[in-house]
């Protein structure tokens, strides 16, 4: 639940409870806060105990973490026979090597052009830099103010 706290929002943490509380006061608030902690935690876990004898013995296994998406997603994907199968035969590493072998090499037969040699572009499509041109107006579609 914390695992983001430093060192120096910890430090700031106790001197602004002490600050607040007084050095006092301050050991009988830290009991409170853990005594409503403790009433907490045994009242979800009554309740978790009270879920699953409600939902009846099928559901002996069943953890409240699993409603999680990533957690469910993470479990189903792991236990798949067949996506095991289907990852084992796609290796995206791989893949991505063989798409940046591509590009590199593409990058390499353009770049003579750049220095001054006589290669044509590689590009025969639009310049994705240039804005494209305004529609016709017969290509236009009409304005529909019921669909706006």
């Amino acid at each position: 639940m914390f695992n983001d706290i430093g060192a120096l929002e910890l430090v700031t943490i106790v001197v602004l409870a002490i600050l607040i509380f007084g050095p006092d006061k301050l050991p009988k608030v830290i009991q409170d806060v853990t005594g409503v902690i403790r009433k907490i935690r045994a009242f979800s876990d009554s309740a978790k105990q009270d879920i699953r004898s409600e939902l009846g013995p099928e559901f002996k296994d069943f953890e409240f973490e699993d409603l999680n998406p990533k957690t469910f997603l993470r479990k189903q994907l792991g236990e798949n026979e067949d996506l095991k199968e289907i990852r084992s035969t796609f290796d995206l590493r791989k893949e991505l090597n063989d798409v940046t072998d591509a590009v590199n090499s593409r990058g390499a037969d353009a770049a003579p052009a750049a220095s001054g040699g006589s290669a044509a572009p590689a590009a025969t499509g639009p310049d994705p830099l240039k804005k494209p041109a305004a529609p016709a107006a017969d290509q236009r579609t009409p304005y529909d103010a019921d669909a706006t």
